[in-house]
């Protein structure tokens, strides 16, 4: 992922000036979202920092309309019924709320069904929010701006499978480039003649005319849908894996072949059981799984991410000015997270200016994680102190943010699990550690100690009370107080200090600026 790197500024550094509280930005606060889908109807709001929004709230009801659309032609009629309940409780919630009017579109069940239109004016008449009955290119346009959201500067190729369709789009420098829709919805996949065989002709035949429309696709392949996400989850199962964050989770062609073995093997109402897959999610995942198996196989994309962000998430980035679009979907989150719940908001800044000596040397890519850090070090300060470490590694490494691997987030977690803690042994979390080297596990302590010193040091979010030099070849720190900051540094600060220096292997050097 390449990330643009903003300019320098006087005031707020390499990651520029939080753009949440700018007055565009707050018009996108609380923003509702429908999505009427083949499988389920769904309502979203997002509220919170507008280029990493928080979901507010978030509500799927599991309608199944496009059911049996193949041989009827119609929306299924339980369905129908259940989506128009659905609608009739968002509108009422989002009344509720004192939303501004709700965004509600729908897609290839609606678009191709012959009482597609009808159903549309009785949802009108009933609750009288309007359907927009999209087409299956600008479905994969917003499916893609969705993925944009969390990984901007992305390239690859985006895959949104939903009950009755498959849509592919292609991003590069943080624009969506071609895009084709297909029909191999696991819905559609079902009423396929011929069983198992005939199914994989067809997939087969499909795929193979969508590379010819969409040519090589060698980046990575990113994965929006349901579906999608539930294989990701006996994946996670298959594994063992320790973090059962979906976003950003990464697969190979080859998990994706013993995934397939596992479901086989195995009985797939246990295995949905204990991976958390619902039965009516689990139904569809031997055609979705069938569909990923041939789509690996005609693209080889070099690795496979999960995405929890899509269209819904597509529809609120297209109110962004290209801006905020352009802004880091991380650092945004955690300014919009310190101005709200940390104990001196914009301490974060400073902190992040006394830490950074430490880390001349380290890339773009982790300083974000640091300045992250930094600003997120005192928004867990109302748990109670025996669980305040954990209570912060939750929150990074559980967090729904974007721009952030698995990786990052423990990185992010163990950093802050030391502001609190010294020691990070006997802690429920010690099986995530593995997601990362021992050298990142050594920063993140250093990080950790650094920011428990530093937070012992200041009065006022812009007062610079010490400094820091570090000479990693001759392992000396040298630490100056300002005449202002010496009653501070007492016995605690000294202490917290020492730990920093045995961490580094160091001598440290202490004077006072007269």
């Amino acid at each position: 992922m390449t990330l643009p790197q903003n300019t320098e500024t006087p005031d707020w550094g390499i990651f520029g000036r939080p753009l949440f509280d700018d007055p565009s930005a707050r018009a996108l606060s609380r923003v509702g979202v429908i999505d009427v889908g083949s499988n389920s109807v769904r309502l979203v709001v997002f509220d919170g920092a507008a280029r990493s929004p928080a979901y507010f709230y978030n509500e799927k009801i599991m309608c199944a309309l496009g059911a049996g659309l193949s041989e009827s032609g119609r929306l299924n009629p339980k369905g129908r019924d259940r989506a128009l309940a659905a609608m009739r409780r968002f509108q009422r919630l989002a009344e509720g709320m004192n939303l501004p009017p709700l965004t509600a579109v729908a897609t290839a069940a609606v678009r191709d069904a012959e009482d597609g239109p009808e159903f549309c004016a009785e949802v009108q008449r009933e609750t009288g929010l309007k359907i927009w009955v999209i087409d299956g290119e600008e479905e994969a346009r917003l499916s893609a701006q969705g993925v944009l959201l969390g990984w901007p500067g992305s390239y690859g190729l985006v895959c949104d499978i939903g009950g009755s369709s498959m849509e592919l789009a292609e991003i590069h420098d943080g624009r969506v480039g071609k895009r084709v829709t297909s029909p191999l919805g696991p819905l559609k996949l079902r009423d396929v003649k011929g069983g198992k065989s005939g199914r994989k002709a067809h997939i087969k035949t499909v795929m193979e005319d969508l590379h010819d429309r969409m040519g090589p696709q060698p980046d990575r392949l990113f994965l929006v849908g349901g579906s999608w996400r539930a294989i990701a989850r006996i994946d996670m199962l298959r594994r063992g894996y320790p973090l059962t964050v979906l976003h950003e989770y990464r697969m190979n062609a080859q998990a994706v072949r013993d995934t397939i073995a596992f479901i086989e093997s195995g009985d797939l109402d246990d295995i949905r059981s204990r991976a958390g897959v619902s039965s009516a999610r689990a139904a569809l995942v031997p055609y979705a799984i069938e569909v990923l198996h041939r789509l690996n196989r005609t693209f080889r994309p070099k690795d496979i991410a999960i995405s929890s962000y899509g269209i819904r998430e597509g529809l609120l980035y297209e109110q962004m000015p290209q801006r905020l679009r352009e802004r880091d979907p991380l650092i945004e989150a955690c300014y919009f997270a310190e101005a709200k719940d940390a104990r001196l908001p914009g301490f974060g800044k400073t902190l992040f200016n006394f830490v950074r000596p430490l880390f001349s040397s380290v890339p773009h890519a982790r300083l974000r994680l640091i300045k992250a850090a930094c600003l997120l070090h005192d928004v867990s300060w109302r748990a109670h102190p025996d669980y305040r470490a954990e209570t912060c590694f939750d929150n990074a490494t559980r967090a729904n943010l974007g721009g952030i691997r698995h990786s990052e987030r423990v990185f992010m977690g163990l950093a802050l699990l030391h502001r609190y803690r010294n020691k990070r042994d006997g802690t429920r979390f010690e099986p995530l550690y593995d997601l990362i080297p021992q050298a990142e596990i050594k920063q993140a302590e250093i990080l950790g100690k650094a920011m428990r010193f530093g937070a012992m040091l200041w009065m006022q979010p812009d007062a610079e009370m010490a400094q820091f030099k570090w000479y990693p070849k001759k392992k000396v720190l040298d630490l100056t107080l300002t005449k202002e900051a010496q009653p501070l540094f007492g016995e605690v600060a000294e202490a917290r200090l020492m730990s920093l220096v045995q961490s580094l292997e160091a001598e440290v050097n202490i004077r006072v600026r007269r």
